[in-house]
């Protein structure tokens, strides 16, 4: 089954990182994706960019609004994923513990069907 590790973060204590506090944070992601290849469990997952980058849609009836800024003004916000292969939830928070963050959300990732619904 698949699961998303969602990644959130504090992005002013980010910022505050040293280069090479953040370089020494990268090559232990760097470590935990190439430990989920080698266990055939790793299926993707990516850096997101700052919040602040973020456009919100909203829709209502038959308006859409478009904002500039992340869906909620937070502390935490995410900052990035990894979509994971594992047996049940018990592998998949096995795994997750491994993941060199502080706040990590784990969810089932429900699969599409070939229509797309």
């Amino acid at each position: 089954m698949e699961y998303a590790l969602l990644i959130y973060g504090d992005e002013k204590v980010w910022a505050a990182h040293d280069e090479d506090e953040k370089h020494a944070n990268n090559a232990r992601h760097e470590r935990f994706a190439t430990a989920l290849a080698a266990r055939g469990a790793m299926r993707g997952g990516k850096e997101l960019a700052l919040a602040s980058s973020a456009t919100t849609l909203r829709h209502e009836d038959d308006d859409v609004s478009v904002t500039d800024g992340p869906f909620a003004e937070t502390t935490e916000v995410l900052g990035g994923f990894y979509l994971i292969e594992a047996a049940d939830l018990d592998e998949a928070i096995a795994l997750a513990k491994e993941l060199p963050e502080r706040v990590v959300e784990i969810r089932p990732v429900v699969p599409m069907s070939e229509s797309g619904s």
